[in-house]
């Protein structure tokens, strides 16, 4: 895999995504994906299914490796290790220390059924970051409040509701102290009620300056939270610009017709 040019010389974003290209088998899902994100950015990813949204995000946290192009984040390339002019795989076990630095949410909540709320909160950073129990317990009880269920942390998964559920996993995600969030459609699995819990959830963090990028079809939350909304299409960028000029504004047919279904 050869290493691409540097396009310029701008300040470092957090994440900078260039001709990123990825195939499973003969279907081509990312086409040529250019993205940058700046520090404390919220960008909000909207577009049809089969679009490649989640499988840039996956591959942004290197759960899938990209077949061609780069993806940086905090001026590392993720998934590769540069060696002369040749970008080489990364190894398991140095793909997963990348990954510590990345919190992801998934549309399912992926919780471990047999733990309770705090210790599903406290497994990453002890089990694998290897904090202290006490610390790891400290922080998580702090961040369960954040996420508005001090009065859950003894409770099992089983004994929440789905909303209820997808906070602890915001919690978990942000108890490795990530650099970047990125969410997987979080509220598609939610009954209709509960989506705004886990969206107001997200609202606040995106006030306290994480960096944040959202796949979702909730467009009240790309209007009110976003910095900047993403119409993805066909594996590539359509159209890009704040919230105001893409929701309201559209400038491309593609993008026309899929907001048509929504406002």
């Amino acid at each position: 895999m050869t290493m691409p040019a540097d396009p310029g010389t701008a300040p470092m974003p957090l994440v900078k995504a260039r001709n990123v290209h990825k195939s499973f088998d003969r279907l081509e899902v990312l086409k040529g994906m250019d993205l940058d994100v700046a520090p404390g950015e919220v960008v909000v990813v909207l577009g049809p299914s089969g679009s490649g949204k989640s499988t840039f995000l996956r591959c942004l946290n290197n759960l899938e490796s990209i077949d061609r192009g780069s993806i940086q984040i905090d001026g590392e390339q993720i998934g590769y290790q540069l060696r002369g002019q040749r970008l080489h795989k990364l190894s398991a076990r140095a793909a997963a220390r990348q990954r510590r630095r990345i919190g992801m949410v998934f549309q399912q909540f992926n919780l471990y059924p047999h733990l309770t709320v705090l210790q599903n909160v406290i497994e990453a950073p002890v089990g694998v970051h290897g904090r202290s129990r006490p610390d790891a317990e400290r922080e998580a009880l702090a961040l369960l409040a954040r996420v508005g269920l001090s009065d859950k942390v003894d409770s099992y998964p089983r004994q929440l509701s789905g909303g209820q559920q997808q906070r602890v996993a915001i919690a978990r995600a942000l108890a490795i102290k990530p650099k970047l969030m990125l969410f997987d459609e979080p509220t598609s699995a939610l009954d209709p009620e509960l989506v705004g819990e886990v969206l107001s959830t997200m609202r606040d963090l995106a006030e306290q300056g994480l960096t944040m990028i959202v796949v979702t079809h909730e467009i009240g939350f790309a209007r009110e939270a976003a910095d900047r909304v993403i119409f993805m299409d066909g594996g590539t960028v359509v159209e890009q610009g704040k919230p105001a000029d893409i929701l309201m504004n559209p400038q491309h047919a593609r993008t026309r017709a899929f907001l048509s279904r929504f406002i």
